[in-house]
């Protein structure tokens, strides 16, 4: 990767760690603020390669990263539009329980980085600190849901498919 001029690229967004382009390729470059955090998500993703939860990832060099272009919507942008159903909970309890197959310490993941594509199936388009901070259930991602007034429903469907899981996250 040499000298990448983003202005002939399509501007997709940004975060706390960087800006995000699509390419004419259709692949997605992320340029982050901080090289240790772009290294960091590297490694998550190079982890979960193979997952059906996380983009590909193509390269990184230095502050720049190369990943699998994500269609879709934010998990809070979607249910705002569609709802939440059954499906759709069982595929984010699906993205928690790889979370911890991949040996992540974090099992989180807000609403605004989990994205929701077609069939309602989900990829995090945004895995930071998966390896470093422990977050031992799905903090953030309920009380995003809280407060998109969901979480009753969210509560029922994990009580009646994984009650096991339900009394851990319930508390």
């Amino acid at each position: 990767m040499g000298c990448i001029d983003v202005s002939k690229y399509e501007y997709l967004g940004h975060g706390k760690n960087g800006k995000v382009y699509l390419m004419p390729d259709g692949k997605a470059i992320k340029i982050c603020k901080r090289e240790d955090r772009c290294l960091e998500e590297y490694k998550v993703l190079k982890m979960a390669s193979g997952s059906d939860y996380f983009p590909k990832v193509y390269e990184r060099k230095g502050k720049i990263m190369i990943r699998e272009y994500v269609e879709g919507d934010d998990l809070n942008t979607y249910i705002k539009k569609y709802g939440l159903s059954k499906r759709l909970v069982l595929n984010l309890v699906g993205m928690i329980e790889e979370f911890k197959r991949l040996g992540f310490k974090r099992l989180d993941m807000r609403g605004v980085h989990i994205y929701v594509i077609k069939d309602e199936k989900i990829k995090v388009i945004d895995p930071s600190m998966q390896l470093i901070k422990t977050v031992k259930y799905p903090e953030l991602m309920i009380r995003d849901l809280k407060n998109l007034g969901v979480i009753n429903k969210f509560y029922n469907i994990l009580k009646e498919e994984r009650s096991d899981l339900y009394k851990k996250w319930k508390n």
